[in-house]
């Protein structure tokens, strides 16, 4: 298999139009049989109901090369879940596990050909994604939905890589007590733009937002969940019902403990135990990301800066993200059941 002729090193992290999409359709109260197709149009009526209410969820994975040349997904079991999850959450028809899977390995496989070689940087993003599409004018829920998996190859999602990021405190608020902060729902990732864009402007990569009910607990960011490590060398995981349970920071746990012997402590973590600096180390984590690290924190006119500094990712931020990466990239024995074989 000839691979396509890009500068892999140098992608962004932006769509690219690839060869085979998957699609299947919910209608008369059954999902039908899905299937790989290469038009890359949607139409739909102008009331389709994700349109006028916003009922959608997505998912985001991506597809490997390992060292010896094989082509993998991470723990796509997980993403099909969180998708049953988010779905039931907006009362639309979940797509079954079975199902899902097999269409990434589909999908994966028919566009092996833009899946970056080992050692680039670069990764196939795949998203997964269902909205409700027929004409839906009273507040309800739709009765017809579109599933479908696309895919595009992407560099890192921070351009310097794992180089320490500059965040700020928003004052805005990502999620609603007891709301959809902890479901992988687009309308959650639109309640976020307008503090994303102004957070760009002033020159922050992130937001970090706290928790919606009394604004004292760290929660996550706009795109990826929060991880810190304390003076005991402890993994410190932020715990509470809005944020989302990212796969990846559900994996970097596993790692921390089983991998490295490190203690974790998923708890409340409070916002003035970081203005005390109480944490050596902070980072982001996430699919598109695996570990970023933070530098330093913008807090309403004071800098928190953390010992790791913002030359280079901490010590143990480091060693979590380099293992894991491994795991993914085939040069370190995964746990039975993480990596899913392609081709």
């Amino acid at each position: 298999m000839e691979k396509k002729n890009l500068d892999w090193s140098n992608l962004g992290f932006g769509y690219m139009k690839t060869d085979k999409r998957y699609v299947a359709n919910y209608t008369n109260g059954a999902w039908g049989k899905g299937e790989l197709i290469e038009d890359d149009m949607i139409v739909m009526s102008e009331d389709a109901g994700v349109l006028q209410y916003s009922q959608s969820v997505f998912e985001g994975l991506k597809a490997y090369t390992t060292k010896d040349g094989h082509i993998v997904t991470f723990r796509p079991d997980l993403n099909a879940q969180r998708m049953v999850d988010s779905a039931k959450r907006l009362e639309m028809p979940p797509y079954p596990v079975e199902d899902f899977i097999d269409g990434v390995r589909k999908v994966v496989a028919a566009n092996a050909a833009w899946v970056p070689p080992y050692g680039t940087g670069a990764t196939l993003y795949i998203r997964p994604y269902m909205f409700g599409i027929n004409p839906v004018i009273g507040v309800k829920p739709a009765d017809d939905y579109h599933f479908r998996i696309f895919v595009t190859p992407v560099g890192p999602y921070f351009k310097g890589g794992a180089k320490p990021i500059y965040v700020k405190v928003s004052d805005f608020d990502r999620a609603a007590p007891h709301g959809t902060g902890n479901i992988k729902a687009g309308l959650n990732y639109a309640m976020s733009l307008h503090a994303i864009v102004t957070a760009h402007e002033e020159g922050f990569a992130e937001n970090i937002y706290l928790d919606p009910a009394t604004r004292s607990k760290v929660e996550e960011t706009g795109g990826a969940n929060i991880l810190f490590i304390d003076a005991d060398d402890h993994l410190v995981v932020p715990k509470s019902d809005s944020i989302l349970p990212s796969i990846t920071r559900r994996s970097l746990v596993y790692v921390a403990e089983h991998y490295l012997g490190m203690t974790v402590d998923e708890r409340p973590v409070y916002w003035k135990e970081v203005q005390e600096g109480n944490f050596k180390e902070c980072g982001l984590c996430g699919t598109a990301a695996v570990i970023s690290p933070i530098g330093k924190i913008y807090d309403h006119g004071k800098d928190i800066e953390f010992a790791s500094g913002m030359e280079d990712i901490g010590p143990f931020m480091g060693k979590l993200r380099s293992t894991l990466t491994g795991i993914q990239d085939g040069e370190i024995e995964a746990p039975e059941g993480w990596i899913d074989h392609i081709m």
